[in-house]
């Protein structure tokens, strides 16, 4: 193989900058900060993102919520119990019945009619629209005999099912209520019914698949049109209706309507007589109320901004506003949970530290306190401190719950921090810059805060970032199983949310599952936030499991 040669003269090269003097040229980017760099890496990490998000949105609707709703933790209607969760789109809007306050129901003859006339009366479409289907059930009876009886499936609405009832009022509520109707024009009292003619016979049989019969009949304020009561069991009333399949009112007529001291008359449309709409006794006037009506006017009255009831996500089994109490006990649960976080950072970092620092015999005695108070079981904690915080009868029950909790979790909830930050210490303690720091005189807290403390700041924030979904848990653990309740008339946690919608879990599902639904995103958006927190802070731990 022949070799070539290359002959390399003077002339191939050529000087630069012969005239000037060469530096080093000024970087063009800036430079990247130790919490920049983390969030770039966070930022990467798009399940962490959202989940940062998520809980974002959180933190706002618990803050936001309970100034925006209409209702207070402190409302409670005994009326609207376990109200069906509503959205104005969906009232109107086919596609949207799982929202619009309405339950598919089956229910007997007798049931239906009393729902049913509360649409003709009062034009609430207790049966939403007024559609329903019928099917016959053969029953079979004593003496090989059987009975047909008519079933009615019907979307029923929860706000109007209450209907009317019968209501005391004073002279003077009563005046105001028959101008409010002057002034709106909309209908809050309606006649009664005499005394001799209401239905009173077995009101327990009405509806023998539902426990609740009586609640619905409302002191059988609905029975305002004519009944009659089989003479067999189960003796339910029926309506009677006229030859045009009408149902017949069974009004009291008004024997004073030219003397008395009413100052509003409604009468019923198409008809001339004039009905007796209050029954004098001792107090003032008995009345039959149309409840919806009568909320509104009530709020109409108090000024609150409340036109009409509402309930976003429903009622839970005390008649309170489910929206706002979730929104509430959230922000009370975020409130407990980031005190108790930011406590235990301070304990623990700080114990923490002096073990890793100094060691030795130090590091021995104060993690064997750790190790003792770790071996006490939180529960243990909490059920002394509460046994002894009963004994002073000069503090509330829900005060001495609330400080049971608190003090049980800051009793060893700072130990796991602790042993963070020792590991850390131990870790940075020996290296090369704090050694250079040691060696110009540099004083230990100036190397514990300035150098060791600042490289353990990952750990630090993912360990608090932590704490808060844990202690939120706990409580909820707690009050869901009776162990504490840190309710009171104007505050309540999602514990007691959880708790309270317990016993409707199969029957009314809502009032349980908004709750769940927070503190299930709550959990698992943590520990996604968490593991992204860890990852963008400490690399070298990426796709760890601890």
């Amino acid at each position: 193989m022949e070799r070539t040669e290359y002959v390399i003269n003077k002339s191939s090269f050529e000087f630069v900058n012969l005239d000037s003097n060469i530096h080093d040229n000024k970087l063009d980017t800036k430079p990247v900060g130790y919490l920049r760099d983390a969030l770039r890496r966070f930022a990467k990490n798009k399940g962490s993102v959202v989940a940062a998000g998520i809980i974002l949105i959180l933190v706002l609707f618990a803050i936001i919520a309970p100034m925006a709703s209409d209702y207070t933790v402190s409302f409670r209607d005994p009326y609207f119990r376990t109200t069906l969760p509503i959205c104005t789109a969906a009232k109107n809007n086919p596609n949207m019945d799982f929202w619009d306050g309405c339950s598919e129901v089956e229910l007997a003859q007798t049931t239906f009619e009393l729902y049913y006339g509360i649409n003709v009366e009062s034009g609430q479409e207790a049966v939403k629209r007024g559609e329903y289907t019928v099917r016959q059930v053969t029953r079979e009876l004593k003496n090989n005999k059987t009975r047909v009886d008519n079933l009615y499936t019907f979307r029923l609405n929860s706000y109007y099912k209450v209907g009317a009832y019968y209501k005391n009022l004073t002279l003077e509520e009563y005046r105001s209520i028959q101008e409010y109707q002057d002034r709106t024009g909309k209908q809050v009292l309606y006649p009664v019914v005499a005394k001799k003619e209401r239905v009173t016979a077995l009101l327990d049989q009405l509806d023998p698949s539902t426990a609740s019969s009586k609640t619905y009949i409302n002191d059988d304020g609905n029975f305002w049109y004519k009944v009659k009561i089989s003479s067999k069991a189960p003796y339910t009333p029926t309506a009677v209706f006229d030859e045009n399949g009408n149902y017949i009112n069974n009004y009291a007529v008004d024997p004073t309507s030219d003397k008395d001291l009413y100052t509003s008359k409604m009468l019923v449309e198409g008809d001339t007589k004039q009905y007796l709409y209050g029954i004098k006794n001792q107090n003032g006037f008995e009345v039959r109320i149309n409840y919806y009506e009568y909320f509104c006017y009530v709020h109409y009255m108090a000024g609150d901004g409340i036109e009409s009831p509402h309930f976003i996500f429903g009622t839970n089994g005390d008649g309170q506003d489910i929206f706002t109490c979730l929104a509430a006990g959230a922000r009370f649960s975020f409130l407990l949970a980031i005190l108790v976080s930011i406590i235990n950072l301070t304990l623990g970092a700080i114990y923490g530290a002096i073990e890793g620092y100094y060691g030795g015999l130090a590091d021995i005695c104060m993690e064997r306190i750790s190790d003792i108070l770790g071996a006490i079981p939180m529960m243990i904690v909490l059920t002394l401190v509460r046994l002894q915080l009963s004994n002073k009868t000069d503090i509330p029950s829900q005060d001495i719950a609330l400080v049971s909790m608190i003090i049980s979790f800051l009793a060893t909830g700072w130990i796991g921090m602790a042993s963070s930050v020792r590991m850390q210490f131990y870790r940075f303690k020996n290296q090369e810059y704090v050694l250079a720091a040691r060696t110009l005189g540099a004083r230990d807290r100036r190397i514990i805060l300035k150098h060791i403390l600042p490289n353990s700041l990952g750990t630090l924030i993912t360990g608090s970032v932590l704490v808060i979904p844990g202690v939120m848990f706990s409580e909820s653990s707690l009050a869901y199983l009776g162990i504490l309740d840190l309710s009171t008339s104007t505050s309540t946690s999602i514990g007691v949310l959880l708790a309270n919608g317990q016993p409707y879990l199969t029957t009314y599902p809502h009032v349980i599952l908004f709750p769940a639904l927070f503190i299930s995103l709550l959990m698992l958006s943590f520990n996604l936030f968490g593991n992204g927190l860890r990852d963008a802070f400490n690399p070298q731990l990426r796709g760890s499991e601890g």
